[in-house]
């Protein structure tokens, strides 16, 4: 090879380093917004403030500073399907990057073959030659560089880097749904137990009742028909337990799923929500710090970049190519003469290609890279504006949440004094049996609506968890 066509190709080379066709991506602004109230929602007590600073998410449950719940979530994340299917699209997404650096790079191709040729003389010009028939052994290597002269190939790498870290977010967006998923259901079920546990101390209220109801009829002071109402409400109360157990073997059956075990060979943990403790302060993120770590949101983003990225790749297949290529042949009629060097031969020289005549396929397909981008950004907008609703709703139940709470548990300290006060009076000749039932009546739902605020208050602090995708624990 010349030194001038060597030059030339360096040339071509350094040319080739210059140009990259296409929008270059530029990441979105973070939001200026200062908090995510609305005008007009509830402003209640809540353990919510602003102005957390970025922490480790990845253990954010043990905030419960439940022993129990730890071990559940390290067996879901250990054994979910879903997870592990995550982990491997994530593996797939990374070896497609690295193929494609590898295909924008230089390559080597190894080629042989072994024919045989009858030669047609009289194509030649040579008259009254036989034709002889040979054999033809060859074998060589062909070289090929793409000088990539308007980036396409840049565009395509980085294109599958931005797609890499797409899934790299989904991946973790899967993690913190899980283990919402799983600390969801865990609480569900804590709640289910305890409600079970209280309608159980409620039916053996009702059978007291009902035998100091015969205490009175036996001694006289009552018809015998004044235990029917007390019958009645115990036989209403027992006929609700079936319901609740149903749901606690859907919420175990549910637990089973998200560990990745058969229902038949896993057992649930015996959570109560007791079990699970509340933080007494909530630091939440500001939208601006919201968006540089939610996962879907940065997945979004990488979606938007990649995208861009491949206006580049469309727009510069409308361009000439040029490459350099190289061969080095040996080529024999003998196997013995192959590896001489006489029957050694090479070629070495750039080739360019440019489209012509593609019936417009270049364009449209430009045109829809670019419709995809917008795509994007509008899907990217939207997961941000999704993701600052679902804060907002749940700061806004937060609120309300810790109010409910403790109106309920007044409720229910109030009802269980009145039944108690109603009981003793009837048992002492004081007051009316509809009075002791209706008391009683009142306890129960008094009791029942205080563990369900309780679960309700663990579901959303969970919840906020996953939405922020931030440990709150202090330091």
């Amino acid at each position: 090879m010349s030194k001038r066509a060597l030059l030339s190709a360096l040339s071509l080379a350094a040319l080739s380093a210059c140009t990259t066709v296409g929008p270059d991506f530029a990441r979105p602004d973070a939001s200026q917004l200062a908090g995510y109230a609305m005008a007009g929602d509830p402003s209640g007590a809540s353990p919510a403030t602003l102005g957390a600073t970025d922490t480790d998410a990845r253990e954010w449950w043990k905030a419960f500073n439940s022993p129990k719940l730890d071990a559940l979530v390290a067996q879901s994340l250990k054994g979910n399907p879903t997870l592990q299917a995550a982990d491997a699209a994530l593996t797939r997404v990374e070896e497609l990057e690295r193929a494609q650096r590898g295909d924008s790079g230089p390559s080597a191709n190894l080629a042989g073959d072994a024919q045989r040729e009858r030669i047609n003389t009289a194509a030649f010009g040579i008259e009254g030659f036989p034709s002889p028939t040979i054999n033809v052994f060859s074998i060589g290597t062909v070289l090929k560089y793409d000088l990539d002269l308007f980036g396409g190939h840049r565009r395509a790498d980085e294109t599958a880097v931005a797609r890499t870290e797409a899934q790299r977010n989904r991946t973790d967006a899967a993690y913190l749904n899980l283990t919402g998923a799983v600390v969801s259901r865990a609480i569900e079920l804590a709640a289910l137990r305890d409600q079970l546990d209280a309608l159980d101390k409620i039916i053996k209220v009702d059978g007291d009742t009902i035998e100091m109801i015969k205490r009175g009829i036996a001694a006289g002071g009552a018809p015998a028909s004044a235990v029917n109402p007390a019958e009645a409400q115990l036989a209403e109360d027992q006929a609700r337990r079936p319901a609740i157990v149903r749901k606690i073997a859907t919420a175990r059956h549910a637990l089973a799923l998200l560990a990745g075990e058969a229902p038949s060979s896993w057992a649930a943990p015996d959570l109560t929500l007791a079990d699970l403790t509340l933080p007494d302060s909530i630091p939440v993120s500001l939208p601006s710090e919201l968006v540089r770590k939610r996962p879907d949101i940065l997945a979004a983003e990488a979606d938007l970049h990649a995208a861009t990225a491949a206006i580049g790749v469309a727009e510069a297949a409308r361009y000439p190519n040029l490459s350099l290529d190289g061969s080095f042949i040996l080529t024999a009629l003998q196997p013995d003469e192959l590896f001489k060097y006489n029957s050694s031969g090479w070629s070495i020289g750039p080739s360019i290609t440019a489209p012509l005549f593609n019936g417009g396929s270049l364009e449209a397909r430009q045109r829809a890279a670019v419709a995809s981008a917008k795509e994007a950004d509008a899907t990217y907008r939207q997961t941000v504006l999704s993701a600052f609703a679902q804060v907002s709703d749940l700061l806004s139940a937060l609120s309300t949440d810790q109010d409910l709470l403790s109106a309920q548990a007044r409720a229910r300290d109030v009802a269980a004094e009145n039944a108690r006060l109603a009981s003793l009076g009837y048992e002492n000749g004081a007051g009316s049996l509809i009075s002791v039932i209706d008391a009683q009546r009142q306890s129960q739902r008094a009791e029942l609506a205080t563990i369900e605020a309780k679960a309700l208050m663990r579901a959303d602090m969970a919840a906020l968890y996953v939405a922020t995708a931030s440990d709150w624990r202090a330091k």
